[in-house]
């Protein structure tokens, strides 16, 4: 173990208010005498009072006016907290402002030797953010305060190909960051029901007067997940689908929000799927055109014949576009 791991190792042996011997913590920690006194000379300098006694009852022990430990990280924790701190601003979280101020309080707190261990990790791992809207960090803070005062909101929303806006009245129960991406899960006073919401596709938010109730016990978490599987149509016919391809592209159809539920059989080659006929054909035929020639469809032959109408379509497109 590094020295400040087994430094911290030894000041939590010693918070249990045991009096050990030089010995029985060398042995514990697999370090020499010498280098348990040298660990008590260095705790003691940074504000911890371990006593080093000797004689027949002496020992290492803390005194009991110590109530608070010194902030102490192994080089792996520090690593972690950095590490995280760079995922969160990555991923656009809310309060990256706030997490940084932390960091920059722990590292000032820091010894020389953690210091310099934390600025050898500082470039070993990076995170490459997504292009996104600045105005999806100010949304997010206006809707955790939102769900957190149980406050009902306004929004003006933009939907996918919409021709227009739209305005909805939603009690924020929630956020939730999936595939890169921020969604608000709400109760939606227009439609009565409960409706998911990406972020970044909200125009505008106001918070209203209105309060609500948070239904206890509610997981975004979980109804998030169950939205985003399919619920296949009642007394619909289900159809085996063979799809054989290169096993990194079947890895990524296997891990597909839609499809990784009804996986019923996976070699290196081919995956099978049982899905219902009207789910196949709403999502798959423009899902599976994107693979191009990694994958190869064998049933059903509905299927095949929808994809190859599709790339007509498409290449008609392009023939005309020349005209």
């Amino acid at each position: 173990m590094a020295k400040w791991d087994n430094m911290l190792a030894m000041l939590w042996m010693l918070r249990s208010g045991k009096k050990l011997t030089a010995a029985q913590i060398a042995d514990q920690l697999e370090i020499s005498v010498r280098t348990v006194y040298r660990y008590v000379d260095a705790l003691c300098a940074s504000g911890v009072p371990v006593v080093a006694e000797s004689g027949h009852d002496g020992g290492v022990h803390i005194l009991e006016s110590f109530s608070e430990t010194p902030l102490f990280f192994s080089s792996m924790e520090l690593r972690a907290l950095l590490d995280a701190y760079k995922f969160a601003q990555s991923a656009g979280y809310p309060f990256a402002l706030e997490l940084e101020n932390a960091l920059k309080k722990v590292e000032n707190g820091l010894h020389d030797e953690q210091r310099q261990d934390l600025s050898l990790h500082t470039g070993i791992l990076d995170v490459i953010a997504p292009s996104r809207s600045p105005l999806v960090v100010p949304l997010l803070r206006e809707l955790e305060q939102a769900v957190k005062a149980g406050q009902t909101v306004h929004l003006t929303y933009r939907k996918v190909n919409a021709a227009q806006n739209e305005e909805r009245v939603v009690d924020p129960y929630g956020l939730a960051y999936d595939r890169s991406e921020w969604y608000m899960v709400g109760f939606c006073h227009r439609s009565q029901a409960m409706r998911t919401y990406r972020v970044d596709r909200i125009v505008k938010l106001a918070l209203t007067e209105a309060s609500f109730p948070k239904p206890e016990p509610f997981s975004v978490s979980d109804y998030f997940r169950t939205q985003l599987e399919l619920e296949p149509e009642e007394n619909a016919p289900q159809l085996m689908i063979r799809i054989e391809g290169e096993p990194d592209a079947l890895n990524k159809l296997c891990g597909n929000w839609h499809l990784r539920h009804y996986l019923t059989e996976r070699t290196d080659r081919e995956a099978r799927f049982l899905l219902d006929a009207p789910s196949m054909n709403k999502y798959l035929p423009k899902y599976l055109l994107s693979f191009g020639t990694s994958i190869r469809i064998h049933e059903p032959l509905e299927l095949k014949e929808q994809i190859q109408e599709l790339a007509c379509e498409i290449s008609r497109h392009y023939r005309n576009d020349g005209e």
